[in-house]
């Protein structure tokens, strides 16, 4: 049904679990591609009259609260999602002392030890919240050593997203740093650092496109970290893993050519965000580049689109997913420091899905954000934005 992971992490399911994947990954493409386009009819024929338009999403919300088909749709989805998980976490489970000792054995044999720091606290945005309705949430220890948060994302992201992130789930990494390898050929980066890397699925893309460059990766959660680190090493990926809030950066200024993030800043309270933005700005050299691969703003999208993005964030245990969307991003971008007329934003087709003359047209053809734009369907383009740290003061 859908990608296997090709890693030497990877996991083999029985025919049961197989099947049970296969069968939740099928539903979550009916409920976020025939399901969601009924009800996008269904608000139009029956909500939204001539001269009654809604002026943002939360009145197109407040009008279907109460609508049958909108309830129907979000127990689904709701339910949906939960099911990735249980679908995915007795094979996880069942393996899970083998997967902590092969985690092991792999880091060890190529010296990639992740840097964890005992005391290290991690924030209540992860630690007091299941996010994404994941058990536990990403940084739940079960045992010495444990690896099963990275474990149970790595396999359960193909399920939850039916294909749509490429193989090893690394497309929009690949999106990312080959944009930067096309439209940026000047950069030539020699040390990048990816903020909030969960398993390192779109930091190794940034180490295969400019193997020269010295790739750096944090996140908050341990298990993850070990996973990320094992899962890079197997892949023959040299990538430097740190324990570390991207809120705090232990790096010195004027240190990378390339800060990045991937579906990060959405997960953040805006305090945490603003923080994040300005320690990124600091971390940079003279010309480097803050790229942020993100969901589209609130005030760039028509307001059916920002109520339907904004579901997760009433329903999936994102709480700080609409407050993030409702800012201005160049604003974000200026208040830490950059430069107004250096802020970017664009749209990118799947790299990894079509040659590179097609993703190079794709690149060149920005006409704004529509419905494919960061939502998982055919045709679907990545949303990405930044700025560059002036090279001069």
């Amino acid at each position: 049904m859908f990608k296997k992971i090709s890693h030497e992490m990877a996991l083999d399911a029985t025919r049961d679990e197989q099947a049970r994947q296969n069968f939740v990954a099928s539903l979550r493409a009916h409920v976020l591609g025939d399901m969601a386009e009924t009800m996008r009819e269904r608000y139009f024929d029956h909500y939204e009259q001539d001269g009654d338009a809604a002026p943002d999403g939360p009145t197109v919300h407040d009008r279907m609260q109460d609508d049958a088909y909108f309830r129907f749709y979000s127990s689904m989805r709701y339910n949906a999602q939960e099911m990735v998980f249980r679908s995915v976490t007795p094979m996880v489970d069942r393996n899970l002392d083998a997967l902590i000792d092969q985690s092991a054995a792999i880091r060890a044999a190529h010296d990639q030890q992740p840097e964890l720091r005992a005391e290290f606290a991690v924030p209540d945005s992860v630690s007091k919240i299941d996010v994404h309705l994941a058990p536990g949430s990403y940084h739940t220890e079960y045992a010495p050593g444990d690896v099963a948060a990275g474990a149970v994302y790595d396999n359960s992201i193909n399920v939850f997203a039916f294909n749509q992130m490429g193989e090893d789930i690394s497309d929009i990494g690949h999106t990312m740093a080959n944009y930067v390898r096309l439209k940026l050929p000047e950069l030539s980066p020699q040390r990048i650092l990816d903020c909030g890397c969960t398993i390192g699925s779109n930091t190794v893309p940034w180490k295969k496109v400019f193997p020269q460059a010295d790739v750096h990766a944090i996140d908050v959660s341990a298990p993850l970290l070990r996973y990320a680190a094992a899962r890079a090493a197997s892949m023959d990926a040299d990538i430097s893993f740190r324990q570390m809030n991207a809120t705090e950066l232990d790096y010195p200024d004027n240190s990378f050519d390339i800060v990045f993030s991937s579906m990060f800043l959405h997960e953040l309270p805006l305090k945490d965000i603003r923080a994040y933005l300005a320690e990124a700005r600091r971390v940079l050299r003279p010309g480097g580049l803050l790229l942020t691969m993100e969901l589209p703003s609130n005030a760039s999208m028509a307001p059916y689109e920002q109520f339907y993005l904004d579901w997760d964030c009433y329903y999936n245990k994102e709480p700080f997913y609409k407050p993030f969307r409702d800012q201005d991003y160049r604003e974000l971008c200026t208040t830490a420091g950059f430069p107004a007329d250096s802020f970017f934003e664009f749209a990118a087709p799947r790299y990894t899905y079509m040659d590179e003359a097609d993703f190079l047209a794709g690149l060149n053809e920005q006409n704004g954000f529509d419905d494919h734009t960061g939502t998982l369907r055919d045709g679907l383009r990545w949303y990405a934005f930044g700025s560059r740290k002036p090279i001069q003061e």
